[in-house]
């Protein structure tokens, strides 16, 4: 595609190594790179074999689709915080990041199965609001019959009934049964997980550490006093999930029989100037 080639051109007249000497360099140069990552993303979920696909994708294809789409668009939100120096934000759409970014990865190494029942976990409030419809006065409100409605048309359109969903009821509404850690396991180093996901998860449920660093100051006394200021940001932010986050966009490709040469090289070129980005980072930042 020529606007994945324009990306990659205007890189070929940045002398990199001076670019990346500074602490300023560094912020200039990855602000760029990531909006660009995100762009590539983006671009690439709208190569089509049309061959396979003269029109759209299948409800197992869109499943994909869908989650590939979606972190785009996150990354997309992160990049506009880190321009604007605002880490604490980053975080919360790191999370989403992941999750997205790992789970798309285990539907596109399982079966077909795999990702119907997917599709069918995300039923579980949804398949709750019906059961209750009989016995709840909400429902009969105009606002609980159009939730009503918009749930049976899903449904419908997938081919679900209400007794479609006892795998996922024994399975307590998992994917396959498996915990997201589980999960995560599957697709990466397992140290990974408590240092990509799990202390970052603590922007999201309100963690006194997470206070610590980010909304109080810590007075001589002892005392504590509110910090109105937002983190700075730095590449600690985003590159360790970029390493996350290229796979399941060439396997999707693969997935439509849509893979080329070029855009292989695209994502290796992707993970080296990643790589970069974070030696650079331990030669111009103060880690003492």
């Amino acid at each position: 595609m020529q606007e994945i080639a324009d990306i990659i051109e205007k890189y070929k007249s940045i002398e990199l190594d001076r670019q990346l000497a500074s602490k300023e360099g560094l912020k200039e140069l990855s602000t760029m790179f990531y909006g660009d990552v995100a762009e590539i993303y983006d671009a690439v979920t709208r190569i089509k074999n049309v061959e396979r696909n003269p029109t759209g994708f299948s409800l197992n294809d869109a499943a994909i689709l869908g989650l590939l789409v979606r972190i785009w668009k996150l990354l997309k939100e992160v990049v506009a915080y880190y321009k604007s120096d605002n880490a604490q934000i980053i975080s919360h759409f790191d999370r989403q990041i992941i999750e997205s970014a790992v789970v798309v990865s285990y539907l596109l190494l399982k079966e077909e199965q795999t990702i119907e029942d997917y599709r069918k976990c995300s039923y579980k409030s949804r398949l709750k609001a019906l059961e209750e419809a009989k016995n709840n006065e909400f429902y009969s409100t105009p606002a609980g019959i159009r939730l009503l409605k918009s749930i049976r048309a899903k449904m419908e359109a997938e081919g679900f009934d209400l007794n479609s969903f006892e795998e996922q009821k024994t399975h307590d509404w998992k994917l396959e049964g498996k915990s997201f850690y589980q999960i995560f396991d599957q697709i990466e180093p397992k140290e990974f997980y408590k240092l990509l996901y799990g202390i970052p998860s603590e922007s999201i449920h309100g963690s006194w550490n997470e206070s610590l660093d980010y909304d109080l100051f810590k007075n001589d006394d002892d005392t504590y006093s509110p910090n109105p200021f937002y983190q700075s940001v730095d590449i600690r932010f985003v590159t360790p999930i970029l390493r996350l986050t290229n796979d399941p966009y060439l396997l999707w490709l693969v997935r439509i029989e849509a893979q080329s040469d070029y855009i292989k090289k695209v994502f290796d070129w992707i993970t080296q100037t990643n790589g970069r980005l974070f030696v650079a980072f331990e030669k111009t930042y103060d880690l003492g």
